[in-house]
């Protein structure tokens, strides 16, 4: 069944079970999941039964880190099928108990093997070294070798078991957050030609690629008007966001919230700073780009609600969610028949919560555990292209997730968001060749050139200003200065001005965006997309002009998971992250684009 854009949200009993997810590889019912909790709070006890044995052999470390991997198993299973049933419908006050109940016992668990880390680090080196060779440790190599890297920000025992009593408390500012946009904010209708349509976080896109300026003007203004009106409460919970990230790293010995954010991928301050210097030299090619777009809308006065509209405006981009599935999978055929027949039946098999209801996050992710499918949340719109590329982007993550449970033990199965990242632009890279190589009119090509450009900028560009705006605002916290609701839109439009340029208004409500963004609550993530969509672009030109010796090395990267830190994992793939030199190529596939859809343009006013 296709859900149409219509005039009401369905709740989440209304939604057609064969639009939702599968989630039984997890726990086969709600019931099942209160059992597996059970099973879960009644195995902790035993954790502390392992304390003082874990430096008098190899066998005795196993032992422990063996149990600790079952119960972390379980626990990952609990968690995920409790985060996912919040996801879908947040309003529903089963779905808020089943979180707050695990985040409990998760605490409980965190709280009960605090002794563990220190206890290993506290082995001397030359025994621990001797542990790592015996085979039983062989899948925790990994772990134990990053565990000795962290021994300089480790606790002692007593406050390593007092920062896993605040986990859950930590949680407070994200989840009233998202309480408070995703479900309490009522953002009403909007009147459109087939009458009044809803507004919603998910919808605004939708509106704001309207054609019609006075329909996008309207939804712009009535969805920031209640962000202002609930804007000091919001800028109370991110500045209690920032504070924690302050205080966590100060406790941890970290001279600053990056350096603590940035330690465990191992990725150099020098990578995020690198990022924001090759950005902010190539601001001339954005603001050329909003120049092209003020010209061809023909705006008097260019603002901010005209920045997603598309260009080409009279070309049909409808795909109903299975037409989607079907041009990502002949776009993803250079991956092989694999690939691509495991992505397709986890899309219209289980995998996928497709459509919107209410009460239900806004955007999509993907959810890959070691137990159950990769699953990804949607709110998909047969209206909006974007869609399908998101899809593409999410179902990237999800094979890369199948792919590191498939060839890694539980421990190191993880890989970073750092790598997570590339994996999903690659596929949008390869979604965009396809739909390129296939298009037989101007008009199409341009569109698709715009498209192209919009998420680079999307990608690259707005994820690097956000980016900066995190620098800067833990760096405000960190030297005493007091992050209000003044000085935080100060600074987001100090930003939107240097990114945006002379061309393009700032409308006094724009700089609420600041206040918006959900990603901000996990701090120095955003930059990730930027490194992510540099990397992909070069290794997809890699793939595709390459033989079958760069689709195996691309695999390898896959595969590899947890195993190794992110920039030596895509150096094996072949692309050096350590270097400005993928963001550059980045930028030059950028202007190359822009030089297109300037030639299309003149030809296609």
């Amino acid at each position: 069944m296709n859900q149409k854009q219509t005039s009401t949200i369905p709740s989440r009993n209304e939604v057609p079970k064969e639009d939702t997810w599968n989630l039984s590889k997890l726990f086969e019912s709600d019931q099942a999941w209160s059992e597996g909790l059970e099973d879960f709070t009644s195995r902790i006890s035993k954790i502390s039964t392992f304390k003082g044995t874990l430096g008098s052999s190899a066998s005795a470390l196993h032992a422990c880190l063996s149990y600790l991997t079952d119960l972390e198993i379980l626990g990952e299973r609990l968690g995920y099928y409790a985060q996912l049933r919040y996801s879908e419908d947040a309003g529903d006050s089963v779905n808020q108990e089943r979180v707050s109940r695990f985040m409990q016992a998760a605490s409980a668990a965190t709280t009960a093997r605090s002794f563990v880390d220190p206890e290993i680090q506290a082995i001397d080196s030359a025994t621990l070294e001797q542990f790592m060779g015996d085979p039983l440790l062989r899948d925790y190599t990994v772990y134990l070798s990053r565990l000795l890297r962290m021994k300089p920000h480790i606790l002692s025992e007593a406050e390593e078991r007092l920062l896993g009593m605040q986990m859950e408390a930590n949680q407070t500012a994200q989840k009233a957050f998202s309480s408070l946009t995703d479900v309490d904010f009522d953002f009403g209708t909007v009147d459109t030609p087939e009458g009044p349509k809803p507004l919603s976080q998910s919808s605004l896109s939708s509106f704001l690629m309207n054609p019609n300026r006075s329909i996008r003007e309207a939804a712009y203004r009535q969805f920031y008007k209640v962000f202002d009106s609930h804007k000091n409460t919001i800028a109370t919970l991110y500045a209690g966001s920032v504070h924690l990230d302050t205080y966590q790293a100060r406790v941890r010995n970290f001279d600053s919230s990056r350096a603590a954010a940035l330690f465990p991928d191992n990725v150099p301050e020098a990578v995020y700073d690198n990022l924001i210097a090759t950005v902010s030299e190539h601001l001339p090619l954005l603001h050329r780009y909003y120049r092209l777009r003020k010209n061809i809308l023909g705006c008097e006065a260019y603002q901010m609600f005209d920045n997603y509209v598309p260009l080409i405006s009279d070309v049909s981009a409808n795909h109903t969610y299975t037409e989607a599935v079907d041009v990502i999978s002949d776009a993803l055929k250079p991956l092989g028949d694999e690939y691509v027949d495991t992505l397709r039946d986890g899309l219209l098999g289980g995998w996928v919560d497709k459509y919107e209801n209410k009460g239900k996050r806004s955007g999509a992710f993907s959810a890959g555990s070691f137990v159950g499918d990769p699953y990804i949340l949607m709110n998909y719109k047969e209206d909006v292209l974007r869609d399908v590329f998101t899809l593409a982007h999410e179902g990237g993550h999800s094979m890369h997730s199948w792919y590191s449970s498939q060839s890694n033990p539980f421990p190191h199965y993880d890989y970073t968001i750092f790598e997570a990242e590339v994996a999903s632009t690659f596929n949008e890279q390869l979604l965009l060749k396809y739909l390129l190589d296939h298009a037989t009119e101007d008009r199409m090509r341009a569109y698709l050139i715009n498209k192209h450009i919009d998420d680079i900028l999307a990608t690259l560009f707005r994820q690097t200003m956000f980016a900066e705006f995190e620098h800067l605002t833990h760096t405000m916290n960190e030297s005493g200065q007091p992050l209000t609701v003044d000085s935080l839109r100060a600074t987001y439009r100090g930003l939107l001005e240097k990114y945006f340029g002379p061309d393009v208004t700032i409308d006094p409500e724009s700089d609420l965006e600041g206040l918006r963004i959900p990603h901000f609550y996990r701090a120095f993530y955003v930059y990730k997309y930027a490194t992510g969509i540099s990397a992909a672009i070069s290794l997809s030109q890699r793939v595709l002009e390459g033989s079958a010796g760069e689709r195996s090395e691309y695999f390898n990267f896959l595969k590899s998971g947890g195993s190794r830190f992110p920039i030596e994992s895509l150096q094996v793939a072949g692309v050096d992250m350590s270097s400005p030199e993928p963001i550059r190529r980045a930028m030059t596939v950028f202007e190359q684009r822009i030089g297109e859809l300037e030639k299309l343009s003149e030809s296609l006013r």
